[in-house]
């Protein structure tokens, strides 16, 4: 598949994706707050800086690192989906949250002007078509001797809350087990350190460090299914199935996840890598 193809298949995938992550913004938010924290908490911003969110989504990681920034600094949120740039937007003008802006481009393509003083993401790189050149793309838009420090996936196998729902899905929905092919733009497109460091390294960063993230967030049994079903593994598989399939991959599903309930709550841990990486 050409990368012009590729290209547009994302920009689809997250038109369609984007309106689901809006409906689900207070979950997410709250689930993967730890992890917007972490890589903020890493990137070491400063009051005055400039700093742009790669992959914004509706923002959260924007309005954290608009909070280290200060009233003097900037965050710019980046983002393909026009929908969640919409939700951003609305949510800074509501609580009144300075200093940020938002962006709708490809973070692949996009001729940014070279005046970041820090990159952040929070699980918007994994996505690109051309990583090399998506990265080396974002490398010039760092001043020299900056940093990148974002979160990724680590593998299907050490994310439990991606894995069970897929397997549980899998006798229904065949085709759902190509949904994260390794290595291929897509959730577990930076699982592998040693080649995400390759990447890094052809694109032009060094100093590449790599470590383990987690996340326990707990979660209640209806906001596991949700994540499972509408925002995890299977919503690209289930968005073209008939609602009598839906039913059985949902009852298959929930079944799968019983047993990681224990008192109304859930702790399936999110397994990441932290990166950084100077320009």
């Amino acid at each position: 598949m050409s990368d012009a193809v590729l290209e547009k298949d994302m920009a689809a995938y997250w038109d369609r994706a984007g309106k689901v992550w809006v409906e689900q913004q207070a979950l997410l938010d709250r689930v993967y707050q730890p992890i917007a924290e972490a890589v903020v908490e890493r990137a070491g911003l400063a009051n005055g800086e400039q700093v742009m969110d790669i992959g914004c989504g509706a923002g959260a990681t924007t309005f954290a690192a608009a909070w280290r920034t200060g009233p003097s600094g900037r965050a710019v949120g980046v983002d393909i989906s026009n929908a969640l740039l919409e939700e951003a937007r609305r949510r800074a003008g509501q609580d009144g949250i300075e200093g940020v802006a938002f962006l709708h481009a490809d973070a692949q393509t996009h001729a940014f002007e070279p005046t970041y003083d820090a990159l952040v993401s929070r699980f918007g790189v994994m996505f690109f078509p051309d990583p090399v050149a998506a990265f080396a793309n974002l490398r010039r838009a760092a001043k020299p001797g900056r940093g990148l420090t974002f979160a990724s996936w680590r593998g299907l196998e050490d994310n439990a809350i991606s894995q069970v729902p897929l397997t549980a899905a899998a006798p229904f929905l065949p085709a759902a087990a190509t949904v994260f092919e390794k290595d291929a733009p897509g959730r577990f497109g930076l699982a592998d350190p040693d080649r995400t460091r390759r990447i890094l390294q052809e694109a032009g960063w060094r100093d590449v460090a790599i470590e383990p993230l987690d996340d326990p967030t707990p979660v209640t049994f209806d906001e596991l299914m949700t994540m499972s079903l509408r925002v995890g593994p299977l919503n690209p598989a289930l968005a073209k199935a008939d609602e009598a399939l839906r039913d059985r991959v949902r009852e298959a599903v929930a079944q799968a996840l019983a047993p990681y309930v224990e008192n109304g709550f859930a702790r399936m841990n999110s397994a990441c890598w932290l990166v950084t990486a100077k320009a």
